[in-house]
């Protein structure tokens, strides 16, 4: 292993001693785990100081440049995750930078008032529009007891599809399992060997969309089809130990959100809902799977809400009232969902990660729109399950688009 890729992992280890959840897998050397848990928690200042030496010593070294910039993306967010836990003050939109390489600003209101517009439209009635809302949720849930079944449905069928469009290695598997009181609505957990497991929330089920965003963003063709392809690819095929690691508040956590995000656009694409629907009757739930879709679609437009909401909380002297104010009358959620998300945006350690799925997605659709006018979605869709892509390469990407001659 080289070194400084050695260096690279175990920094990672050590700052997951100090924040809980930093490390979303790891399934490299033993040894390496076994000694970041053995030694005495590091100063984190001290790890501050490591990144930076290990950047120091990056360009001179003998990796390939790809690796080398991916590397130099990846510690430098590492560095600046130690100054935060050592306490150093930074505002959300210079940790939001440092950590994912985006930008965040506000988006005017006007903009979710019109998605409130389409939202009014698509769901006619009388009361006020969020009730609406609640109601149509309640319409298309998927029960708890049902939510097994039904995930295990969809996910059969989706893997099937992904293994057709991109390969799959023959000996991968998702094994499902239900929890109660989780503040997520799914969560991957990559063991290595081409094998996950993911959690749901029993909740999950009354989510817009549930099914087949849930299965298609964490397991066909999301984070554990990009896990699978990327162990076999660049860790087994490329020896390129870096990415058995996966580190949360980095610039490939930006990319792989937003590409789970956009997973269902490339598997089964256009028409989901209808082929959902079809699927869960087969397991006695019936979802209005034409509706469902097109609500999907607008309700991601007011998911830029919850930065303007962090924003408003850390950069702006708002109040947990005020965030949650916001949130209910933009994102039209109920008090108990908004309590949550303001909880988590509140976090110190945790309340730039909601940025990942929002900016993430749009830098994502960005990038994936950008593709020769005959190419399909899923033709890009395969480069990002396959390459360690950073954001600057997708903005590059999307620049060269706009730059081009017509």
């Amino acid at each position: 292993m080289n070194p400084l890729v050695r260096d690279y992992l175990l920094l990672g280890l050590r700052l997951g001693r100090h924040v809980d959840g930093l490390v979303d897998c790891y399934y490299g050397d033993p040894k390496l785990r076994d000694q970041a848990a053995a030694e005495p928690p590091a100063d984190p200042r001290e790890l501050s100081r490591q990144a930076t030496r290990t950047l120091t010593e990056l360009p001179g070294s003998d990796l390939e440049p790809a690796r080398r910039r991916y590397l130099a993306a990846q510690l430098t967010a590492l560095r600046v995750v130690a100054d935060r836990v050592a306490g150093t003050p930074m505002s959300f939109q210079d940790e939001v930078r440092a950590y994912f390489d985006v930008e965040v600003g506000r988006t005017p209101p006007e903009r979710y008032a019109v998605v409130h517009d389409e939202i009014d439209a698509l769901l006619p009635g009388r009361g006020p529009l969020v009730d609406r809302v609640e109601e149509f949720y309640r319409r298309n849930t998927v029960p708890p007891e049902r939510l097994h079944r039904c995930v295990q449905a969809v996910s059969d069928a989706l893997r099937e599809r992904t293994r057709d469009l991109f390969g799959l290695p023959a000996t991968e598997r998702v094994e499902y399992t239900v929890v109660r009181d989780a503040p997520w609505n799914a969560y991957n957990r990559y063991l290595g060997g081409f094998r996950s497991t993911v959690a749901l929330n029993a909740a999950s089920g009354r989510s817009v969309a549930a099914l087949p965003i849930i299965v298609a963003h964490e397991s066909y063709p999301g984070h554990h089809t990009e896990h699978c392809l990327k162990e076999a690819g660049l860790v087994r095929g490329g020896g390129q130990d870096e990415h058995t690691i996966a580190l949360v508040h980095t610039p490939r956590c930006l990319v792989a959100e937003g590409m789970a995000e956009a997973a269902v656009d490339a598997v089964p694409g256009p028409g989901w809902g209808e082929w959902t629907a079809r699927i869960l009757a087969g397991e006695g739930v019936h979802v209005e799977g034409e509706r469902v879709e097109r609500m999907r679609g607008l309700v991601v437009r007011l998911l830029p809400a919850r930065v303007d909401a962090a924003l408003l909380l850390h950069d702006e002297g708002g109040d947990r009232a005020e965030a949650l104010a916001y949130l209910r009358r933009w994102m039209l959620l109920p008090p108990e969902r908004a309590e949550q998300m303001v909880r988590f945006l509140a976090d110190p350690l945790w309340r730039a990660y909601s940025v990942t799925y929002s900016e993430g997605g749009r830098l994502v659709d960005d990038w994936l729109a950008a593709g020769d006018p005959g190419s399909d979605v899923a033709d890009r869709f395969t480069t990002l399950l396959r390459e360690p892509l950073l954001p600057s390469q997708l903005r590059a990407g999307v620049a060269r688009t706009v730059l081009a001659p017509t």
